[in-house]
């Protein structure tokens, strides 16, 4: 599932993914299992309104490296 992070049309954090799930544009979110709640809870209501898919990922660190950055990410989303 990570694979098509690689190649997909993404955005990275929590500021740039709730403007494209508030616009009708993600298609599906990943979010890091070990982010804090209390960033990552706005995003799982967002997605819960507006019917997107939510896949959880073990650790930012592992998402991070998912989309090809050096650092975790606490949310990718996909573009629709």
């Amino acid at each position: 599932m990570l694979s098509q992070l690689a190649s997909s049309a993404k955005v990275v954090g929590v500021k740039q993914s709730k403007k494209v799930i508030r616009e009708g544009g993600a298609k599906s979110v990943f979010i890091a299992a070990d982010a804090e709640r209390r960033i990552t809870g706005p995003i799982y209501e967002l997605c819960e309104q507006h019917n997107i898919e939510v896949t959880e990922v073990p650790s930012m660190k592992e998402l991070g490296g998912a989309v090809g950055i050096a650092v975790g990410a606490a949310v990718v989303t996909i573009l629709a």
